[in-house]
């Protein structure tokens, strides 16, 4: 049971739907041992599932069978966190998850990397940044994210410092005091 929840967490967050087999049916039969094996508890019922809906259940074993015993931890626990959160919380998770999906592939990937960026950041750098940014009014946050954007817009975090660093590696003000 907690696999499959692993792996519904999975999905939610960031399962892609293959375009190309979006609107057809996968036969039961077409699996791998393993998938079959992950996904074992749709299997009596596998072809009732919408084909989009068979897609990301099929994304998200081949995800799982892909991590490694810590990362399934972390898939895990993800997952837990997520089931404590109200409906209305997952609601807007969801619909930020998927604005995100739309979004021009550059620009996805400079989310990831500044998420990246935070995470490398020490745990008191973290809180200290969020503490920071609670503090700031809506006008506040809209003018760091343009100034951010002005200053270091398209650059590369560089992780463990005060904020990113353009790319020929000099040294600009930093965003963010500590």
């Amino acid at each position: 049971m907690m696999l499959l929840r692993a792996i519904l967490f999975v999905l939610a967050t960031g399962g892609a739907v293959s375009a190309q087999t979006e609107n057809q049916p996968i036969p039961w039969q077409q699996l791998s041992q393993q998938e079959q094996q992950v996904l074992q508890k749709f299997g009596d019922r596998w072809d009732q599932i919408p084909p989009e809906r068979q897609q990301r259940l099929l994304n998200g074993a081949r995800q799982w069978s892909n991590m490694n015993t810590d990362e399934r931890a972390q898939a895990r626990q993800r997952f837990q966190q997520w089931q404590q959160l109200k409906p209305d919380e997952q609601a807007r998770l969801r619909e930020r998850f998927d604005r995100f999906r739309q979004l021009p592939p550059e620009q996805r990937e400079a989310i990831r990397n500044a998420r990246q960026w935070f995470r490398s950041l020490p745990p008191e750098r973290r809180q200290a940044l969020r503490e920071q940014w609670r503090n700031m009014s809506p006008d506040e946050r809209r003018a760091f994210r343009r100034q951010l954007r002005k200053e270091y817009g398209g650059q590369q975090p560089h992780p463990g410092g005060g904020g990113p660093m353009p790319r020929d590696g000099q040294s600009r003000r930093r965003p963010f005091r500590q």
